[in-house]
């Protein structure tokens, strides 16, 4: 957004004083901003992906009403920027890893009727289809539909798929609901992109958690994609077990929602994601 600065002003009251580049993320460009006032604030601006921060916002504001890990406020959105409050980093208690794996089963545990999301929103830059269905509907349904099945076609648009991984996944989606058979229940609050990168230690000392990609599925989905760039302390995930066990099985479950963030990188990022997307193919197939 060319005038961000004067978006900002508008919306927030009084004009940005200063303006400084965070590192993070590839997808926005995000700064710390002082306004007049003295306070500081993080805006994040980005162009060509509409409606993104207006979804970002959203999440958020879902994700605070579980009271279960904190997020930044939102201050103010719109179509080129979100303004955020600033979290100032303070060092890591002792028991931040096992906090933060009791916070994100008892985010699980705020749950809705459906699947998906009222609104559709972005994981990284990729538009994220979020059409609710009824939970007696099924996951793999959903899970096919507006994970999967959307992925891989926009890898076929983009020349970025292959007969193989084409083929492979037209065998996946005929073996997918045997495949999640046993981890059923209702559709939780996930984050939608939990990684390293998208959490960050609070004044206080525990995580505070960012950038999400809001929807409502399985937990199995969220905890998968904590492993794939990786991951969480052992803490973190025997502090969440400890809190609510994952059904049997979730080990074999895990490639085929870590299939979903590998197709987003294909699609975001280009073909040296190609082999991680074919290898977790047959890891379901197996």
């Amino acid at each position: 957004m060319a005038d961000w600065r004067t978006a900002v002003t508008a919306a927030l009251g009084e004009p940005v004083q200063t303006a400084e580049p965070l590192s993070g993320g590839s997808i926005a460009e995000t700064r710390l901003v002082t306004l007049a006032s003295g306070r500081r604030i993080v805006v994040k601006t980005c162009a060509g992906h509409p409606g993104m921060f207006q979804a970002e916002a959203a999440g958020l504001r879902e994700l605070a009403l579980a009271q279960a890990l904190p997020v930044p406020a939102v201050l103010a959105a719109d179509e080129g920027f979100i303004a955020l409050a600033h979290i100032e980093s303070g060092p890591r208690q002792a028991d931040y890893d096992a906090q933060f794996g009791r916070g994100f089963a008892a985010l699980h545990r705020h749950q809705s009727e459906q699947f998906g999301l009222a609104i559709d929103n972005y994981i990284g830059a990729t538009p994220q289809r979020n059409t609710p269905r009824p939970a007696a509907a099924g996951w793999a349904g959903f899970y096919w539909e507006q994970r999967l099945e959307f992925q891989l076609r926009l890898a076929e648009r983009q020349g970025r798929s292959t007969p193989e991984l084409t083929g492979m996944m037209a065998v996946l989606e005929d073996r997918l609901p045997a495949l999640l058979a046993g981890s059923e229940e209702p559709p939780c609050l996930l984050h939608g992109d939990l990684w390293s990168g998208n959490v960050m230690t609070g004044p206080d000392g525990y995580a505070v958690i960012i950038d999400p990609a809001v929807y409502y599925g399985h937990r199995e989905a969220d905890l998968a994609m904590t492993t794939l760039f990786g991951g969480f302390s052992p803490a973190f995930y025997a502090a969440y077990q400890e809190a609510w066990p994952l059904a049997d099985g979730w080990q074999r479950r895990e490639p085929v929602y870590q299939l979903y963030h590998l197709l987003n990188h294909l699609n975001l990022f280009g073909s040296g994601y190609l082999g991680q997307c074919l290898s977790a193919t047959r890891a379901c197939l197996r």
